[in-house]
């Protein structure tokens, strides 16, 4: 997964710099403006989701919520380092 992700990336900057080439170094603007278009549509739904999924798959969502639990082990965590400190 990661390695399709990284090839990925690299495939879609190659295909915006092409695009960028057309639009501004050949007659053909139409054809940069597709390709940038294009490129801009695969990294948000392709390359992000992909990308967040990794990211993510083995986590607990519960961990990174504020709840009242989470919120006491906060306070407790720095009222522990304002221990130390005195």
């Amino acid at each position: 997964m990661k390695k399709l992700i990284i090839f990925l990336f690299f495939l879609l900057v190659i295909t915006l710099f092409v695009g960028f080439y057309f639009r501004y170094y050949s007659d053909d603007i139409v054809l940069g403006d597709r390709f940038i278009g294009v490129t801009i549509l695969a990294v948000i739904f392709v390359l992000m989701p992909l990308f967040l999924y990794h990211r993510w798959k083995n986590r607990n969502v519960h961990d990174y919520m504020l709840t009242k639990d989470n919120i006491n082990k906060m306070r407790e965590f720095s009222e522990g380092k304002k221990r130390k400190k005195k």
